[in-house]
């Protein structure tokens, strides 16, 4: 199996370093998918990655020349649902589905929207790519994290996409547990994402101020707790492991969630502490800094 048109849906901070990279490897056969407006400004301006330009071929939604082996979601959680619609045209039955979305839901929501194709798990580790006037400032790209649930054995469709990544430049990994792979993530963004939504706080405050890095602990010990009841196997030094990897990070990079806090966007606090809450509810496990987080961005959202 080798993988040879790519299409990209969310050409935003992530999904431009991703194709970057892309476009480089396997040039016109990679693409973004995206209509109105949004296509014309990629068409025509492209974006610059730390000084780099970078302007894909775009495919809109409409049209139906363009057949993809690989798709990649790199949308935000709230937009997914379009998504999935504006790439039909671009989807046969061999097609492959690998998220990168936030949180643990997208996976299964990609499935049950083309249940007889393969989806893929995956997260984007430790990239830390924030946009701004000048284009994207990305210092660390991170790594893909990426399978099935299981990948003890790698499945063809896995081999072939890390075969695509490998060629482009592509950190990545196949872990052989991806739901826990997947947590470990959440267990990040429901902490730090959030928090520094609610603060202000770039990546170095995190470690330089003893309040906010004790407070990002207890909220990952609370995802951590709730990860056990289900039955996955997150540990306190899953959370302790991350804060070594926060100092390879620019110190004043922002997380996902302050980003759009700033230009009042929408956030995904539906998908973080709205996630964390509705498990814990199910799970009889008390989340109280993912109830209290959960109202503090909600209101932000509600002040803009």
């Amino acid at each position: 199996m080798e993988i040879k048109n790519t299409a990209l849906v969310g050409f935003g901070a992530i999904g431009c370093v991703y194709a970057k990279n892309l476009i480089k490897s396997i040039g016109d056969n990679f693409v973004v998918i995206a209509g109105g407006s949004r296509a014309g400004r990629i068409r025509s301006k492209g974006v610059a990655v730390n000084g780099e330009e970078v302007k894909p071929r775009v495919v809109e939604p409409e049209s139906t020349d363009y057949k993809a082996d690989l798709v990649i979601f790199t949308v935000k959680n709230y937009h997914l649902a379009q998504a999935l619609k504006d790439v039909e045209n671009a989807v046969n039955e061999n097609t492959i589905f690998l998220t990168l979305l936030n949180g643990v839901t997208a996976r299964d929501e990609i499935k049950a929207a083309y249940p007889n194709n393969t989806v893929l798990y995956g997260i984007g580790m430790g990239i830390d790519a924030v946009r701004n006037n000048e284009g994207i400032k990305c210092k660390c790209e991170g790594t893909i994290q990426f399978g099935e649930a299981d990948n003890t054995v790698m499945s063809p469709e896995v081999k072939a996409v890390k075969e695509l990544f490998d060629k482009a430049g592509i950190e990545n990994e196949v872990c052989p547990d991806m739901i826990r792979t997947i947590w470990n993530k959440f267990m990040i963004n429901v902490s730090t994402n959030q928090l520094s939504a609610i603060t202000g706080a770039g990546y170095g405050s995190f470690l330089t101020v003893p309040e906010l890095n004790d407070a990002m602990h207890q909220v990952m010990t609370e995802v951590i707790t709730l990860a056990n009841k289900k039955g996955i196997a997150l540990k306190e030094e899953d959370a302790y492991a991350y804060e070594k990897k926060l100092s390879t990070f620019d110190p004043a990079g922002k997380t996902s969630m302050l980003q759009d806090v700033l230009a009042k966007r929408h956030t995904e606090v539906d998908y973080f502490a709205g996630a964390v809450i509705k498990f814990g509810k199910e799970a009889g496990v008390p989340t109280p800094w993912n109830d209290r987080m959960y109202l503090l961005i909600k209101t932000i959202e509600g002040l803009y």
